[in-house]
């Protein structure tokens, strides 16, 4: 068994990342398997080193260990571009040239009906699928219909306590619930979804364990491990931490930060406590 916690340095570890980095590393130890730590830094305009260096920090002070070195997406853009090239061979790419506010008032046109809301916000109603935008300054789409066409339906094994089972996705809901998700912003080059697919593959991840606020873009990413050929782990979507109000924990939540539970005097033992999880195996 190989699992990873993938954080973003954008901002302070807080008990919901405790939580999911603590639950990965349980499962692994408990299989005698490996545990990564990768950093997801290719929102370039957010990262802050002293972020990164504090994920470390922290996840350390609450007994966990990694391999070295650590993957960091910022060092893999041009796999990424590989894997992204490979896609737009195949046909199943387009240029987009839409920001949020074309796509929200696309989506609201009366003609549209009430907005869809997916993975990736508003479902985008293909303004640009057949514009025939550059490709060299735009944003790059994914064609759902087509991919859909070339690999058939999506389904994946999934081992969390709330979703447990096989789930099968027919192509008609990836279509209106999902619909053309942005494989490579402009800024960035890349995208979440395409991503982590290529790294969770290049680095033998068997068991994703991450939160259930994801669980809604697993469908994307299975679909996008089909079209590359890569392998497709099992996925481990966990329960949430939220707050009093039942609202998730965000990184904005300082509060709950494991370093101001360091400052408190709170010891490892007692973030597992707070987390609801069981003692270190």
């Amino acid at each position: 068994m190989i699992t990873r916690f993938a954080p973003s340095p954008t901002g302070p570890l807080h008990l919901g990342h405790a939580f999911s980095a603590l639950t990965a590393f349980d499962m692994a130890a408990q299989e005698s398997g490996t545990f990564l730590l990768r950093i997801e830094d290719i929102d370039r305009s957010r990262f802050r080193p002293e972020w990164e260096a504090q994920i470390a920090e922290d996840l350390r002070w609450l007994g966990l260990q990694w391999p070295q070195p650590v993957v960091r997406q910022s060092d893999r853009l041009p796999i990424y571009a590989e894997a992204l090239n490979r896609l737009t061979e195949l046909g199943l790419t387009y240029a987009c040239v839409c920001n949020r506010r074309d796509i929200r008032q696309a989506a609201s046109a009366p003609q549209e009906g009430t907005p869809q809301v997916g993975p990736d916000g508003i479902v985008y109603p293909g303004t640009c699928k057949h514009a025939g935008h550059d490709l060299e300054d735009s944003a790059i789409r994914l064609h759902m219909n087509r991919a859909l066409d070339l690999v058939g339906p999506v389904e994946f094994n999934e081992t969390g306590p709330e979703r447990t089972g096989i789930h099968r996705i027919p192509a008609e809901m990836m279509m209106s619930e999902v619909g053309d998700v942005v494989l490579a912003r402009r800024d960035m080059g890349t995208s979440y979804h395409l991503s982590v697919v290529v790294d969770d593959a290049a680095q033998g991840i068997t068991h994703v364990v991450r939160g259930l606020d994801l669980f809604e873009a697993t469908p994307i990413h299975v679909l996008l491990q089909k079209l590359l050929d890569l392998p497709r782990p099992v996925y481990h979507h966990h329960r949430l931490i939220r707050d009093a109000t039942g609202k998730r924990l965000a990184k904005r939540d300082d509060a709950r930060a494991i370093a101001a539970y360091r400052a408190e005097g709170l010891s490892p033992a007692d973030i597992r406590e707070l987390a609801g999880l069981t003692p270190a195996p």
